[in-house]
């Protein structure tokens, strides 16, 4: 696999016969529910078609940010923030985690009021963010020259490796007592009365009450398979790691020619601030309309790409049964190509303003297929319709930071367990109720 080597986590040998809840999906998602659950004291299966975190929960760019979030999400981001804190210490393993500050530049004075006003949603939360103008940055990143009228800064923001993180929740929830089954792709959910009763596996049937469906940017196949549809399509981002860069800054920093951070290598991530690829597969043309308000606020950001991708997705199964071999036993990793041409003008950019990265070495580059629905908010949700079946999906490349509070919220729900924040906004029937269907990020 070219993309990002997880800390491999081995799965086990054996199919247990029944389990109280079987999580489809080994992402962060996934392995962060299943902790939250073994440790009330579920049984619990995590199924992953492939290995644990080896799509986007390693591929992200390792932030954890509350900053610029949509306001529907912060208050769970919040909530995460107090877990990452904790984290390596209740699981006795290292995620990298350090609060570390982020900065986004603002390029104009009205962007610069845009952030201005969007702070005030942390003021519940006791968090600190404050607009800097250019001398103030300037303290931050000395020696550089960041083009911009000033910047938000969030203190409490932080960042965390994703190539360990994942692996490691999921190392924990197996000393609670989860099953993790890896090449081991779930091909259907049984029920009976209506209500979920257990799931076909690759490898046998495993008896269940719950199921949660985590699967990232397959959770829209796999849903569509029991005639569910969550509208979601795939959106490519274009990454690269350097070696060690000697004087580099502490705090990470977005603009819309680039984004890093610091990793605990010494060298760096670095992505694009904006200007993600969107595949053109059948899927885009199915959801052109819903998409639409979305395409509105961030055509200018988006690239459109077709290529071979649209006759592979156009060829694919979109129905089976459980003795069917799947679509994801047939493309265990989704492993899209970066750009070569986006990451060298990448670099570019980032040295032009960063002295401290002109001499870098590019130890690795790769991409990662984020799934996006059409507000840019998850569903972290029952199901309405199948009683036991749930949804942990479509996290708009949101979901490395907000994962260890989103699969609180998700073990809350099926538990039935007073949610640590209010789920409305997340339910699954907002696509169907008649509900607006946009970003509110505005920022």
């Amino acid at each position: 696999m070219p993309g990002p080597r997880p800390v491999p986590v081995r799965g086990d040998a054996d199919l247990p016969g029944a389990v109280d809840v079987v999580i489809i999906g080994g992402g962060i998602i996934g392995c962060a529910t299943a902790l939250e659950l073994a440790e009330a004291g579920q049984r619990v299966a995590i199924c992953e078609k492939g290995g644990i975190a080896q799509e986007q929960s390693s591929r992200n760019w390792g932030w954890v940010r509350i900053s610029r979030r949509d306001p529907r999400e912060v208050p769970l981001m919040a909530a995460s923030m107090r877990l990452w804190r904790d984290l390596d210490k209740r699981i006795g393993r290292e995620t990298g985690y350090v609060q570390s500050g982020i900065c986004f530049i603002c390029e104009d004075e009205a962007t610069f009021a845009n952030y201005d006003r969007w702070k005030d949603h942390l003021v519940p939360y006791q968090m600190q963010a404050r607009m800097l103008r250019p001398a103030e940055l300037q303290q931050l990143f000395p020696g550089a020259t960041i083009r911009g009228v000033g910047a938000l800064h969030t203190p409490e923001d932080g960042r965390a490796e994703p190539q360990t993180a994942t692996p490691a929740i999921a190392e924990a929830a197996r000393d609670k007592g989860a099953h993790i089954l890896t090449e081991c792709a779930v091909r259907s959910v049984e029920t009976q009365g209506g209500r979920v009763c257990g799931v076909v596996t690759e490898r046998g049937r495993i008896g269940c009450s719950a199921v949660v469906v985590a699967g990232g940017a397959w959770s829209n196949l796999f849903l569509g398979n029991m005639g569910l549809d969550l509208p979601a399509l795939g959106v490519v981002n274009h990454v690269l790691r350097t070696g060690p860069v000697e004087g580099g800054p502490e705090q990470a920093i977005w603009t819309s020619g680039y984004a890093f951070r610091k990793r605990a290598d010494g060298g760096y991530t670095i992505a694009q601030g904006s200007g993600n690829t969107v595949e053109i597969v059948p899927d885009s043309f199915r959801y052109a309309r819903r998409f639409l308000p979305a395409l509105r606020m961030d055509y200018r950001e988006l690239h459109f790409r077709l290529s071979g991708r649209f006759l592979h997705e156009a060829r694919r199964a979109r129905s089976w049964g459980p003795d069917d071999v799947t679509p994801f036993e047939r493309e265990r990793v989704l492993d899209p190509a970066p750009s070569p041409r986006m990451l060298k003008a990448l670099m570019s950019n980032v040295s032009a303003e960063h002295p401290a990265f002109r001499a870098a070495t590019v130890a690795q580059e790769w991409a990662g297929c984020i799934d996006v629905t059409p507000d840019a908010i998850p569903v972290i949700s029952a199901v309405g319709s199948v009683p036991g079946l749930h949804i942990a999906s479509g996290f708009s490349g949101h979901g490395f930071g907000i994962g260890p509070g989103a699969g609180g919220l998700m073990a809350d729900i099926v538990l039935g367990r007073s949610p640590r924040v209010d789920p409305h906004e997340f339910r699954f029937s907002r696509f169907t109720d008649g509900s607006r269907i946009a970003p509110q990020t505005g920022y």
